[in-house]
């Protein structure tokens, strides 16, 4: 988009939001970048330029401004909706591997070499593999200072950097401003709240404000963090943190106080999560057992609640046919709900066949009872992380409580996602993991299917074999055959899973409603 430089200063001009994170505008003059709805006064239009990435802004010699904070934007829906090699990339380097993995480990993931991943990245952002990364370790590290009493030393290696000297040039080059001087500028309020928190660190107690809170963003108590997630108004919880209330697994996801938790899986350690909805933002309140897994876990919450998603693009879609029309304008913005864990979700899957959501509840819990990892939770009710595939394939088969064909589907789906056989990712090529799903025993469309749309995040996923997709068709008037509504859904197309989500969300069920 932002090489339509007339579509970018219009929304420039009106200060759109709905455009923040689709391109990012450098100002000549100040030598500054915003987010197209930043509060200032808008350039002369010869003194604009756009530009795909903050990465590439950066590359450029621009900082950050200090008013709209372009670096806290929502992500490019863009990622999230196409499966070639840039988007796959940029989802991998949002979770993190560059930073754990370096580039070569980036490239060897996508099975690309290094210099094709560079140049098609360079081609299309601006900016290469480390430049996105960088940026991204820059984010991390301003959130970090902003919002804990951490020493400067440990918010570096946190943020993934690899040395205090790199961490401070990068600082003050992204954002004009030394570390210390960032942390300074806290309004008076948010510093006292972390003042109050680094006191509390050092003999164990709490404080600070709670999630959502006035403030925005702030710590609650050693090893706590509380910040907002932003994302692209309009956003429908009813249908996002009902279904995963409603299907949460004992021990692993709960619904506590207003606020979906579940434990989390990361690359050096584990953490819980909290999220609650509010008008203009997620609250997160996250518990880690080590620090540099904070990105990781910001980008995977995020992706489970599909908070890049952008609604008014996916509406107006939709509502091009007249039978789905109303049920888009009676509640817009339904988000799909996706997950942390694609293996997880893929093993749950399979739990969940032909049985009912409170089936598949019990089963899962008895896996993770009998072999998911303990963990503490002085908060709430969690106690375990779900199995891991490794975990899982060294059960016995014959302790689980299901029919022998569906018991060969889970040992089959189980042993080569531990054996590296299938890989589910966030890089993972949707067509290439529907192909080698569909030839596991035991798996049908369906199941493939709510993979791709759950797991994968494929948008244009869909489920026409589903009983309540074909029980609200019929209820509409769509055709409910599943040749003939996959005929009429041809015109839906990219954006079919979110079409599923509003024909699901005709029924009764409990994944429909947000929980009281």
């Amino acid at each position: 988009m932002h090489t339509d430089t007339e579509r970018c200063v219009r929304a420039v001009r009106s200060k759109d939001a709905r455009f923040d994170g689709w391109f990012f505008t450098a100002v000549l003059t100040t030598r500054i970048y915003c987010r197209p709805s930043c509060p200032v006064v808008p350039p002369k239009p010869e003194n604009m330029t756009f530009h795909p990435s903050a990465a590439a802004c950066q590359q450029a010699g621009f900082r950050a401004c200090k008013r709209c904070r372009p670096d806290t934007s929502p992500g490019s829906p863009e990622w999230n909706q196409r499966a070639d090699l840039v988007a796959r990339a940029m989802r991998l380097i949002g979770d993190g591997v560059v930073d754990r993995e370096g580039v070569p480990g980036l490239a060897r993931r996508l099975g690309y070499s290094t210099r094709q991943v560079e140049r098609q990245l360079l081609a299309e952002l601006g900016a290469g593999p480390l430049a996105l990364a960088r940026a991204q370790r820059a984010q991390t590290a301003r959130l970090l200072i902003e919002t804990t009493p951490l020493p400067m030393t440990e918010v570096a290696f946190a943020a993934g950097f690899s040395s205090i000297r790199t961490f401070n040039d990068t600082v003050r080059e992204v954002f004009a401003l030394s570390p210390s001087e960032l942390r300074e500028r806290l309004p008076r309020k948010r510093a006292a709240a972390v003042a109050r928190t680094s006191r509390g660190a050092a003999t164990g107690g709490v404080a600070g404000p709670k999630a959502g809170g006035g403030s925005g963003v702030g710590t609650t108590a050693p090893g706590v963090l509380c910040l907002r997630l932003p994302f692209r108004a309009p956003l429908n919880p009813d249908n996002l943190f009902g279904h995963l209330a409603a299907t949460a697994v004992p021990g692993v996801e709960e619904w506590r106080d207003g606020a979906y938790r579940r434990t989390l899986r990361l690359p050096y350690g584990h953490g819980i999560v909290a999220l609650t909805p509010h008008a203009d933002h997620i609250g997160c309140r996250l518990t880690l057992s080590d620090p540099r897994d904070l990105t990781v876990a910001i980008s995977r919450c995020r992706r489970m609640l599909d908070l890049d998603a952008d609604p008014v693009a996916v509406d107006d879609q939709l509502r091009t046919d007249p039978l789905l029309a109303p049920l888009v304008d009676k509640a817009p913005g339904r988000r799909v709900p996706r997950t942390v864990d694609e293996a997880e979700f893929a093993v749950r899957a399979v739990l969940g066949q032909q049985v009912s959501t409170a089936a598949a509840r019990t089963h899962a819990a008895r896996l993770v009872t009998a072999h998911g990892e303990p963990v503490e939770d002085s908060e709430g009710g969690l106690t375990h992380l779900f199995p891991s595939p490794d975990a899982l394939a060294a059960l016995d088969p014959e302790s689980l409580a299901m029919p022998r064909t569906r018991r060969t589907t889970f040992t089959t789906l189980v042993g080569q996602l531990a054996d590296g056989t299938l890989h589910l990712g966030v890089e993972s090529d949707w067509a290439e993991a529907r192909a080698r799903l569909l030839a596991l025993p035991g798996f049908g469309p369906w199941t493939v299917d709510v993979i791709a749309m759950r797991a994968l995040g494929d948008p244009d996923a869909f489920l026409p074999t589903d009983l309540g997709v074909r029980r609200a068709a019929q209820e509409l008037g769509l055709p409910s055959t599943p040749a003939a509504l996959t005929a009429r859904a041809a015109a839906w197309r990219p954006w079919r899973a979110y079409a599923v989500q509003y024909l699901w969300a005709t029924d009764s069920h409990p994944i429909n409603f947000l929980p009281l």
